[in-house]
């Protein structure tokens, strides 16, 4: 390939993320001044025949505060017990260069919206143990009350304590099977 080719396509194959490398994170506006973040400990992630598809564990969600985790958990947030996975599934994937933009349905807490993850993807590199590789790092903003995830408090001199929109990120290391 030329410096000056340009990859618009995804690799091909199945790939399958990599727990140790890889993580599915949010984050959101926490009482106006702080950014309040947790991410999933059980989840993975495929791309096969370029479609990307995923889910992660709503028990498995890791906060700073242990004591947030099963408020976290209530149908005031995630509603574990009657929704106990979130899900990604591809509708379209467009690459130019190392730029992607991944659209597709996320569903949370039993609604299902789409939503467009954009952001950076690698070109398949071998690593130090022989395994083919891709890296991508996608992150998109949704409103979480699209979602059915409006608990929130007002402050005392104004506004809430937490915001609408939350920023989701993956950054997905892909290992060829």
């Amino acid at each position: 390939m030329s410096a000056t080719e340009q990859i618009t396509t995804v690799p091909a194959g199945t790939w399958q993320h990599d727990p140790v490398h890889s993580s599915i994170s949010f984050a959101v506006q926490h009482n106006t001044v702080m950014t309040f973040s947790g991410q999933f400990g059980e989840w993975e992630a495929r791309l096969e025949d370029g479609r990307l598809t995923g889910s992660a564990d709503v028990s498995s969600v890791r906060v700073e505060d242990e004591n947030l985790v099963g408020h976290l958990q209530t149908p005031d947030f995630f509603d574990a017990e009657q929704h106990p996975k979130l899900q990604f599934a591809s509708t379209s994937i467009e690459r130019d260069g190392d730029r992607i933009t991944i659209a597709g349905d996320l569903t949370i807490k039993g609604t299902t919206k789409e939503v467009a993850l954009t952001g950076t993807v690698s070109d398949p590199v071998t690593d130090g143990y022989g395994n083919e590789r891709v890296g991508l790092d996608v992150q998109t903003v949704i409103g979480r009350h699209d979602f059915g995830v409006s608990w929130n408090a007002d402050l005392p001199a104004g506004g809430s304590i937490l915001a609408d929109d939350v920023t989701v990120t993956a950054r997905l290391a892909l290992t060829q099977q």
